[in-house]
């Protein structure tokens, strides 16, 4: 386990490193050699501030889950995290002055900013932004008295979450999909020689719609040769089948594709959105690729402006992550935030998951999620 602690201005935060199990096996086709969810939570407090009313002190808690895809591991959240505290000082003193007043709407634009001056900072390291912008947003909304989502002006209505199987043999797969049938879709992790045959398996168990995630591991010719087999089995999506960079091979498939091709590897930030434009019909957004919750609004946001279906999806978070998420998810048409669900014990808890498999978004302030006793 590794932990650490800094201070800029009135603000200190303390990171530490989460080791998890999984409860099945969780491998996808670009990290095959997986054995556990590593993330990295954080808990934010300001000195300026008194306790609260009922006597508990402010603490925002944050997540941020690092992926070596993106150029992420613990050890470079745990590095950057005091350059970050040090440029949200000037948003975050603007956003609890705003936020001791009562003022949702000019609370949430100066978390924004505190958002853009992370960007501005240093480039690139998402999931460390994340863990951030949900730790400032949780506690600003304690402090409002509000969930995060009312402070994100967003609806508590969201999709229900579909369940991830990663890549397996084709009958352990279907074990687990058959386990996972009460969900109303399952998303299916692709990228080797038996996928029609894993995806027959689990057509035979599990009657709705199947969405299907290739992780950049497909090849266009195959790729092209199976879409007629997954329309055939009642697939409702392919996601990112072609490497991030081959934007090309992306818009070739979706040209010849009558299910929406889902860019997500593709999708990092709000930057990735024009050059996709007339490329895939969706883009998947996730916190801990584009910097948070705030940023993962504004993103959707654009996303819808441009046109496209807009997935949410997760990394492998506890329920702090997926809180957070959740806060967003009303601007999304497919919700895939099942990353706590996929772990063997979250050590959070507060977030529930009603018959409908939809996370419940209650009136508790902010994330409504604290460690376990």
């Amino acid at each position: 386990m590794t932990a650490s602690t800094m201070t800029a201005g009135p603000l200190a935060i303390s990171a530490e490193t989460l080791h998890l199990a999984f409860g099945d096996p969780f491998r996808i086709a670009r990290a095959m050699d997986v054995k556990e969810a590593v993330t990295v939570v954080v808990q934010l407090r300001d000195s300026d501030l008194a306790p609260a009313q009922d006597g508990s002190d402010h603490v925002g808690l944050g997540e941020g889950c690092p992926d070596a895809y993106y150029g992420e591991t613990d050890a470079t959240i745990h590095a950057v995290l005091p350059l970050l505290l040090e440029a949200v000082v000037g948003g975050w003193t603007a956003a609890r002055a705003t936020a001791t007043a009562g003022d949702v709407a000019r609370t949430r634009l100066a978390l924004d900013g505190a958002s853009d001056a992370m960007d501005d900072a240093i480039g690139h390291n998402g999931a460390a932004k994340c863990a951030v912008d949900i730790a400032l947003r949780d506690l600003a909304a304690k402090r409002l008295g509000v969930p995060l989502h009312v402070l994100e002006g967003m609806s508590a209505q969201i999709p229900p979450t579909d369940f991830t199987v990663g890549i397996d043999e084709p009958d352990v797969v279907a074990a687990r999909a058959a386990r996972a049938a009460a969900f109303p879709f399952l998303k299916v992790k692709l990228g080797g020689p038996r996928d029609l045959e894993t995806l027959e398996r689990v057509r035979a168990v599990f009657r709705g719609p199947i969405r299907v995630d290739a992780n950049t591991a497909w090849d266009p010719e195959a790729g092209a040769r199976l879409v007629p087999e997954l329309v055939r089995l009642g697939v409702e999506l392919i996601e990112q089948p072609f490497p991030a960079h081959r934007l090309d091979q992306m818009r070739w498939l979706q040209e010849r594709c009558e299910l929406p091709v889902v860019a997500d590897e593709s999708a990092g930030t709000i930057t990735d959105l024009d050059a996709l434009v007339g490329v895939v019909a969706g883009v998947n957004v996730k916190l801990a690729k584009c910097g948070g919750p705030g940023p993962a609004r504004r993103m959707l946001e654009r996303a819808r402006d441009l046109g496209f279906r807009r997935f949410i999806g997760c990394m492998e978070e506890t329920r702090v992550g997926i809180a957070a998420s959740a806060a967003v998810a009303s601007l999304a048409e497919w919700v895939d935030l099942d990353g706590c669900l996929l772990l063997a014990d979250d050590p959070f808890e507060g977030l529930v998951l009603d018959a409908d498999h939809r996370w419940v978004l209650g009136d508790a302030p902010g994330l409504g999620v604290r460690r376990r006793a």
